[in-house]
């Protein structure tokens, strides 16, 4: 059986509705890993989205943030927010077992700007917590995907113009730092195990005709653990949804399974 996983920074799933059926329609993911939904559970649009198939896994929030999981097998242990931190009540993580036997996580990192200012502290903290929770699926031995906007540009090859975000908490050393030593766990990077080539984007601005002019950013990563990088058979990022009127700025990235 082989499955088809991606991750989606969906800016508004609401205000993306119309482009979001089209493309699970299209495109067919069995399991979609969602961020910035942007709503509270009770206003997601459950029954179109079920209609298509999938069961849902919501950790919403009003206006920001907010992470969920579309999975067209039922979806066990969900678990809703990234331990520990009492006080953070971002809706940023969620995690969920999918056909019996893959564990997922979608979650949306923190942007971190401006870099002299307690986002950049957030950010950085966010990470520490994260990677605690990536040690534990490491050291289950089990098939663990991370997956979703992680708010991180890895190297300058992943960007268009490394001065144009040399200030950028997406690029600053700690922030890149703490990716690599997530990666130096023992993940792989599912993107990456078939597409080395550099600038290939997932993320393209509203602003300055980002979009046309190709001036984009990689930071939407999918992370699998030794047992599931040995089942990986594809990967790739999907631009069609960027070209669509009232598109989201980010687009899917993902990855192919063979169980």
């Amino acid at each position: 059986m082989t499955i088809k996983i991606a991750t989606w920074n969906v800016n508004s799933v609401k205000a993306r509705l119309p482009n979001v059926l089209t493309w699970l329609k299209e495109f067919g993911p069995d399991v979609v890993l969602l961020q910035e939904t942007k709503c509270v559970d009770d206003a997601f649009p459950r029954l179109e989205i079920e209609d298509l198939g999938y069961n849902l896994a919501l950790h919403g929030q009003k206006t920001y943030n907010g992470v969920a999981i579309l999975s067209k097998s039922p979806l066990e242990g969900v678990v809703s927010g990234l331990p520990g931190s009492d006080e953070d009540d971002h809706a940023r993580y969620i995690t969920a077992t999918v056909y019996g036997k893959l564990r997922v996580v979608s979650l949306y990192l923190p942007n971190g700007n401006p870099i002299d200012t307690p986002k950049f502290l957030y950010k950085l903290g966010w990470m520490d917590r994260l990677k605690v929770q990536m040690e534990a699926a490491i050291a289950s031995e089990e098939m663990v995907l991370f997956g979703g906007d992680y708010n991180i540009i890895p190297t300058d090859n992943d960007v268009y113009s490394p001065q144009a975000f040399a200030q950028d908490a997406l690029t600053q050393p700690e922030s890149r730092g703490r990716f690599r030593s997530m990666l130096n766990l023992g993940f792989t990077d599912a993107l990456r195990a078939f597409h080395t080539e550099p600038h290939i984007y997932s993320y393209w601005d509203y602003q300055a005709g980002a979009w046309p002019r190709g001036n984009g950013i990689l930071i939407d990563h999918i992370l699998v653990t030794p047992p599931l990088a040995d089942k990986l058979v594809g990967s790739g990022i999907d631009k069609g949804p960027r070209g669509q009127e009232k598109a989201s700025d980010h687009t899917p990235v993902w990855c192919e399974i063979d169980f």
